[in-house]
């Protein structure tokens, strides 16, 4: 299997993704359209005293299924942007546990690609459910 990470759309994504460095946010690609993303709640990220905000869950769920899609099309030099997210709450993401997102693509189109994710924190509790649709286009486009 290639080293999806290795390709040069992932190194510029990586190298260009200062929110996702903010976050703590890392992945690993562990087939085309299939990504695992994890992210430690720290303090920074809090919205109560002890849980999570939830625009910082939704940013681990976006990234996610974006990179999700994002594998799928970057060997043909195209990269892509999210068109709609839908994510659901399911629970509380506390303080000093980590977050594991995955996510999945559903179907594909020429352009359009349809994705699901979830995230559980490390004790296995699903904190969020969602599904999202993104648009593929030419790397070039966004500056790649």
């Amino acid at each position: 299997m290639e080293d999806f990470k290795a390709h040069p759309l992932v190194q510029g994504y990586i190298q260009a993704n200062n929110f996702g460095k903010l976050l703590g946010m890392e992945f690993e690609i562990v087939s085309p359209g299939e990504i695992i993303y994890r992210m430690p709640v720290t303090k920074d990220l809090l919205a109560t005293p002890r849980a999570a905000h939830g625009g910082s869950i939704s940013a681990l769920m976006d990234a996610t299924m974006g990179v999700c899609a994002l594998s799928r099309v970057l060997f043909d030099d195209r990269v892509v942007s999210t068109i709609e997210l839908k994510i659901s709450f399911l629970a509380p993401a506390i303080i000093g546990t980590e977050l594991i997102a995955r996510a999945w693509i559903i179907k594909e189109g020429r352009r359009l690609l349809f994705a699901e994710g979830e995230i559980r924190d490390n004790d296995g509790e699903l904190v969020a459910f969602a599904t999202g649709t993104f648009n593929s286009y030419p790397a070039s486009k966004a500056g790649f």
